[in-house]
């Protein structure tokens, strides 16, 4: 199984960097992981409905642009989308890779969000937590959810 995050904006603090680099040793040992980042465009501190929605226009079409594999299965995380504890995230990768897919691409956008247009073309919408989290601590809680899946379903210590 391939699994590509992409994500909106590079991690600046080094203790995420840190985190992320050791779970994607870990999930080395179960997937191939490919973390795409693409540039999070400027904003203004007070933004207007319609200045919010061109960001995230122009971040959307950055995601868009970063999916290779027309093919994968496309996981974007929105507040909105479906709550899964871990061992129902774990049953879904599996199940995925059960059914043939080879390459689940999960999309973590900036900070206004996701576009409609990168939503509307999400197989899946899944949400961890009804809180708004910095989306560079997203990718790492991210991460560890998805090492915890694999451990989960090689029946590994881990979980618990």
């Amino acid at each position: 199984m391939k699994i590509s995050v992409i994500c909106v904006g590079k991690v600046k603090e080094k203790f995420y960097r840190d985190a992320i680099a050791e779970y994607s040793k870990r999930l080395s040992r179960y997937i191939k992981l490919e973390v795409i980042e693409v540039a999070d465009e400027k904003t203004k501190e007070q933004c207007t409905e319609n200045e919010i929605n061109i960001v995230k226009d122009i971040e959307g079409e950055r995601i868009i642009n970063a999916i290779k594999d027309s093919n994968a299965y496309l996981v974007c995380l929105a507040i909105n989308g479906k709550k899964l504890d871990s061992v129902e995230l774990s049953k879904k990768i599996e199940h995925l890779g059960i059914q043939g897919t080879s390459h689940i691409y999960f999309v973590i956008g900036g900070s206004l969000g996701l576009s409609d247009n990168v939503l509307k073309k999400a197989d899946y919408l899944l949400s961890f937590s009804n809180m708004t989290f910095p989306h560079q601590l997203m990718r790492v809680i991210l991460l560890e959810q998805v090492y915890r899946s694999y451990r989960i379903m090689n029946n590994e210590p881990y979980h618990k």
